[in-house]
C-alpha cells in the first residue's frame, strides 16, 4: 500500500486486538474522502489475519457488501444483513481418531489372480531364478453391539493380524487414525441443513430465506463442538462500504448483532460528513449518516489526504499494472491532475492515454503516453466538476432541470467534513502549448473504413 501511515498503524492496533480476541462487541469505522483506500485497507487487514492467523488450515473468511445492496435483494433487510453476518464466521471442524471394538467372526485372506513374475539372478550370475509376488488381500468380519460389519485388509494390516495370531472369536480394538478437517461458514451449514439438496444449494446461488431455528440448531451444534474440541470458530470479516446508505432498522439490528459471540469482524465504510440517517425525517442529523449509540461502539479511523509523491507512487503503480509505458512528465501531468481533480479521475485517465499513444506510435512514438496524449484524453473526457460547471451554464436546455435543486446540494455538501462537491471556476486550465503536437478536434481517432 501506499500512504496512509497513520491508518494502517491504527489498523495494526486492531489487528493485535483481534489476534488477542479483545475486539468483541466493537466495530472499525474508516472515515475518509473518495479515494482515499478506506476499502484496501479493509482488505489488508483481512489479508494481515489469513497470513498471521493461529488457526491451522483455516482461512479467515472475508464477505464485502455495500449499503445500498441490501435494498436490492429479494429478502427482507435483517435477512441479508444475518447471511452476510454469518458468511463472515468459519467454523473449522476435525474429525478424530475413531476406535473400532468388536468380535472377530470370520478372516478371509488371499492372494489376486493377477500375479507378477520377476527374473533375479542368482549368487553365482549364471542362472536367473523365477520368483510369483502378489499382493496380499482379505476381508475381516468384526461384529459389536450394535452391528456386523466387514472391513476389507490390506498388506500391513494382514501382517499385524498373523503376528497377533488373531483367530475367530477373539475381541480386538482397532484405531482408525484418521483426521480430516473441513472449513465451511457457518452460512454454508445454515444452508446445507434448510434445503433438500443440501450442498447443491450453494451453487444455484438460490438460497432464499432461512428458518431460524434452523440457525438456533447448527449455533448449539457449533458451541458443543466448541467444548469438546472438535470444532474452532473463526471470526472473520464483514466489511460493509458506503454503510451510510443503510437505514435505521439496519443499524439497530448491526448494533445488537454486534453485541453477540459469534460475531466477525464488522468494518464499516463511508465518505459523508454530517447527513441525515436513511430511515429518519429528513431533520435528523449526525455524524457520517450513522446513530449515535453505533458510533459509540466504532474505533474511527480516518484516512487523510494523498500527498502529491504518495499520488505520482499510486499513478505509476497502476500503469505498470496494466502494461503502460509513461513519460515522466506525462506521469507529473497525471499527478496535477489527481491534486486538482480525484484520483480516480486521474487513474481512469491511463488507459484513454495508452490508447491515444498507441494510434500515434507510427509517427515517430514508440507507444509511450506523452503529455500530447494526457491533454487529449483529459479534454475528450471531463471530471465531475467540469460536467458541473458545464450543468451551470446549459441547465435551462437540460429537461427536467431544477437548479435550485443542485444549488441546495451544492451548499449542503460544502457544510460537511467531507463536501462531496465543491467546484470553483475554472480550477485547472490546460490551455497552455506544448512541445509535442496535441490533435485537433476536426483529427478523427478512429478511422472507419
Amino acid at each position: 500500500m501506499v500512504g496512509q501511515r497513520k491508518a494502517r498503524r491504527a489498523i495494526g492496533v486492531i489487528l493485535k486486538m483481534i489476534e488477542e480476541g479483545k475486539i468483541a462487541g466493537r466495530a472499525i469505522l474508516l472515515a475518509g474522502e473518495p479515494g482515499t483506500g478506506k476499502t484496501a485497507i479493509a482488505m489488508g487487514l483481512a489479508k494481515a489475519l489469513n497470513e498471521n492467523g493461529s488457526h491451522e488450515n483455516g482461512q479467515v473468511p472475508f464477505t464485502t457488501i455495500s449499503g445500498s445492496e441490501i435494498f436490492s435483494l429479494e429478502m427482507n433487510k435483517t435477512e441479508a444483513l444475518t447471511q452476510a453476518l454469518r458468511k463472515s464466521i468459519g467454523v473449522l471442524i476435525k474429525e478424530e481418531t475413531e476406535i473400532i471394538e468388536g468380535e472377530v467372526v470370520d478372516i478371509v485372506v488371499d492372494r489376486p489372480s493377477d500375479k507378477q513374475v520377476y527374473k533375479i539372478k542368482n549368487t553365482t550370475n549364471t542362472e536367473m531364478n523365477e520368483y510369483t509376488f502378489g499382493r496380499k488381500v482379505g476381508k475381516l468380519t468384526l461384529k459389536t453391539t450394535e452391528m456386523e460389519t466387514i472391513y476389507d485388509l490390506g498388506d500391513r494390516m494382514i501382517e499385524e493380524l498373523e503376528r497377533q495370531k488373531i483367530q475367530v472369536g477373539d475381541v480386538v480394538t482397532i484405531d482408525k487414525l484418521n483426521e480430516v478437517v473441513h472449513n465451511v461458514t457457518l452460512h454454508e451449514m445454515d444452508v446445507i441443513n434448510s434445503r433438500p439438496q443440501g450442498f447443491l444449494t450453494l451453487f444455484t446461488g438460490d438460497t432464499g430465506e432461512i428458518n431460524h431455528e434452523v440457525r438456533d440448531v447448527i449455533n448449539s451444534k457449533v458451541q458443543e463442538w466448541r467444548e469438546i474440541g472438535k470444532g474452532t470458530l473463526i471470526p472473520g470479516v464483514l466489511f460493509i462500504d458506503e454503510v451510510h446508505m443503510l437505514d435505521l432498522e439496519c443499524f439497530s439490528f448491526l448494533n445488537r448483532a454486534i453485541e453477540s459471540d459469534m460475531s466477525p469482524i464488522l468494518i464499516m465504510a463511508t465518505n459523508r460528513g454530517i447527513t441525515s440517517i436513511r430511515g429518519t425525517d429528513q431533520e435528523y442529523k449526525s455524524p457520517h449518516g450513522i446513530p449515535i449509540d453505533l458510533l459509540d461502539r466504532c474505533l474511527i479511523i480516518s484516512t487523510d489526504k494523498y500527498s502529491k509523491e504518495e499520488l505520482q507512487e499510486i499513478i505509476k503503480i497502476r500503469c505498470e499494472e496494466e502494461d503502460v509505458e509513461c513519460s515522466a512528465e506525462a506521469l507529473n501531468f497525471l499527478t496535477k491532475i489527481a491534486q486538482e481533480c480525484t484520483l480516480r479521475y486521474a487513474i481512469h485517465l491511463v488507459q484513454p492515454c495508452h490508447i491515444l499513444a498507441q494510434r500515434s506510435a507510427g509517427a515517430g512514438n514508440s507507444g509511450e503516453i506523452t503529455v500530447s496524449h494526457v491533454k487529449r484524453a483529459y479534454d475528450l473526457f471531463v471530471d465531475v466538476e467540469r460536467s458541473t460547471q458545464f450543468l451551470n451554464q446549459y441547465q435551462k436546455s437540460f429537461v427536467f432541470n431544477d437548479s435550485s435543486s443542485l444549488d441546495n446540494d451544492i451548499s449542503k455538501s460544502t457544510d460537511t467534513t467531507f463536501p462531496l462537491y465543491s467546484a470553483p471556476a475554472n480550477k485547472y486550465d490546460i490551455s497552455h502549448s506544448v512541445d509535442s503536437k496535441v490533435p485537433s478536434d476536426d483529427e478523427p481517432i478512429i478511422d472507419i473504413n
